[in-house]
């Protein structure tokens, strides 16, 4: 259950980082209020992940997550740079999440 809880909380990490954005400095309330729920609600199930999983297994895997996540969110919808040397460098970030992974001693 710590890997769903850690796939949870990574998943609602990029949803505060982009409710972040959108806050622009925290002077609009909607995305203000919705960054602060997504904030707890992914820290929430990452405390509940590192119970089990290692800690620096699961706070790589936790920002790891994240920065993919929002990178791929930045160049789909907000049209940012799709070049070689940046996919190839997620995918660097990729490789390393799905080895912490498979050689994580839990």
């Amino acid at each position: 259950m710590a890997w769903v809880y850690l796939v949870i909380a990574g998943g609602f990490e990029c949803v505060w980082a982009l409710l972040l954005k959108y806050s622009d400095g925290f002077t609009r309330f909607g995305p203000t209020a919705g960054f602060i729920i997504a904030a707890f609600i992914s820290l929430f199930f990452l405390s509940r992940a590192m119970q089990t999983i290692p800690i620096g297994t699961a706070y790589a895997i936790w920002t790891g997550t994240g920065a993919v996540g929002v990178s791929i969110f930045g160049m789909v919808v907000l049209n940012e740079s799709k070049d070689m040397l940046r996919l190839f460098c997620l995918g660097l970030i990729v490789i390393g999440i799905l080895g912490l992974k498979v050689t994580a001693k839990q």
